[in-house]
């Protein structure tokens, strides 16, 4: 890697973690989708770097910003999108290489209809969701993360539905994708295919995601919350593009 591709990597990890701090989620699906564009490095490699610096954004989050954590709504949502993400390597295990192109196309169609439906309701639910539902979405995220790496969009749909302050929204968001992130290297470690260079890639960015963490705590984005929730429905877009995409051979 030279220098030159190194700092447009940096680059994108800063953008992927600014985003990241605004809505709660994206930051792996920006960072592979650019690295990606970019040709920076190959996708695997980058999935694993991406881990890493997950959790590092989610450090320098916690660190930089006022977190109180509701355990009441973060415990089902831990549990049950960790046994989606395991269920999900074991499904990508048995299924076949055509069901998993048909499955990635079918969510990818339902993402961005869940983002066009997020995008037109005007308010949130008058009353929050009870704990199936919780646990239902949170199921549906972790599978959704253990088959294709991909596992916001459907507990980022639900919360952004429930009647909940969007910083509480964020801090969920954040656990969420650092426990998942945290699983996915365990067992990518564990499989032999991580390599040393993710881990020194991302040791070296990590300075870049607390840097923006530190500024975004100090200077927040004079952004309104139906800004917030335009750029949530364009993420969520993209993740749904990006897997029809990818199904159509792109």
């Amino acid at each position: 890697m030279t220098v030159l591709t190194f700092l447009l990597f940096l680059a994108c990890v800063g953008l992927s973690a600014y985003c990241q701090n605004l809505t709660g989620f994206a930051f792996a699906l920006l960072l592979l989708g650019m690295v990606g564009a970019f040709g920076l490095m190959p996708i695997p490699e980058a999935a694993n770097v991406a881990s890493v610096l997950s959790l590092a954004n989610a450090w320098a989050y916690w660190r930089y910003n006022r977190v109180t954590f509701d355990w009441t709504l973060l415990r089902p949502i831990l549990t049950s999108s960790l046994l989606g993400v395991l269920g999900g390597v074991a499904l990508l295990a048995w299924l076949s290489t055509n069901a998993v192109t048909t499955l990635r196309l079918l969510l990818g169609v339902a993402i961005i209809g869940c983002s066009v439906l997020l995008l037109v309701q005007r308010a949130p639910r008058a009353q929050p969701s009870g704990k199936p539902a919780l646990w239902f979405f949170g199921v549906l995220s972790g599978l959704l993360g253990g088959l294709f790496s991909t596992s916001g969009p459907p507990m980022v749909y639900h919360l952004y539905r429930q009647p909940l302050d969007r910083n509480l929204v964020r801090e969920c968001l954040f656990m969420m994708f650092a426990a998942s992130a945290a699983l996915r290297l365990v067992l990518v470690a564990a499989s032999g295919h991580f390599e040393w260079s993710s881990l020194l890639l991302g040791v070296c960015a990590v300075p870049v995601v607390a840097g923006v963490s530190w500024w975004q705590a100090r200077h927040p984005p004079p952004i309104s919350r139906r800004a917030i929730e335009w750029l949530v429905c364009g993420l969520l877009m993209l993740a749904g593009a990006s897997l029809i995409w990818a199904s159509l051979g792109g």
